[in-house]
């Protein structure tokens, strides 16, 4: 739905992270009007932009609601969350219950045992703590093996339904994927190639001008 006559803006490019935002607001159906930023020039760290997110990072999403209220997110996995509240049912359990619980559980599994960890190994490796990436970069890696067991017990990762959960554990995923070893990960596997089969997850990937994981 990039490119439509919207009220939400995202501003990103083509990074893991952006990618994650477009996949949530692509499969919860959000219509939206993608602002492609260049990095290599350093648009992210002037104005216009930094007014918007000052720490000058991607993505941010505005969304001008019908009062006139302006909401501003610039991380991520709040944009994915935000998305899942504006379309209730299609990336989450709309009741309260185990269900849900075990959608946000999957969620910040990802988010805290697998992207974080990695996020922090790259910033370490760029400053030459080669040692410290190395543990963290392990430590993401076991955790992703490890999510054997969830994509073995359901045909999603958090049940039968897609979810927020896939939305962080594919892109993550797919950014580790040479370095996992899919001998062993016969689920993940079968998981990994259905979501990427998916036309949102597609379209994602074709609005940010990024190539699909092999």
């Amino acid at each position: 739905m990039a490119g439509t006559a919207a009220e939400l803006e995202l501003y990103g490019a083509p990074t893991g992270n952006c990618l994650r935002a477009v996949m949530a607001l692509e499969e919860a159906g959000i219509p939206y009007r993608l602002r492609p930023l260049d990095l290599a020039s350093g648009e992210h760290k002037r104005k216009p932009y930094t007014d918007l997110n000052p720490a000058g990072v991607v993505p941010t999403i505005v969304d001008q609601g019908a009062d006139g209220a302006r909401l501003v997110l610039t991380q991520s996995n709040a944009i994915v969350l935000y998305a899942a509240s504006k379309a209730p049912g299609r990336l989450m359990p709309v009741t309260e219950g185990p269900e849900r619980a075990v959608v946000l559980e999957r969620f910040f599994f990802f988010v805290t045992d697998v992207i974080v960890p990695s996020g922090a190994g790259f910033f370490l490796g760029r400053n030459q703590q080669a040692d410290a990436a190395a543990l963290l970069d392990g430590r993401m890696r076991d955790a992703l093996i490890g999510a054997e067991r969830y994509a073995a017990a359901s045909r999603f990762i958090a049940g039968d339904d897609f979810s927020v959960a896939d939305i962080a554990g594919f892109t993550i995923t797919g950014f580790a994927k040479a370095r996992l070893p899919w001998d062993r990960l016969p689920n993940l596997a079968l998981w990994f190639d259905l979501v990427k089969s998916r036309p949102g997850v597609q379209r994602a990937y074709q609005a940010l001008g990024m190539a699909q994981p092999g």
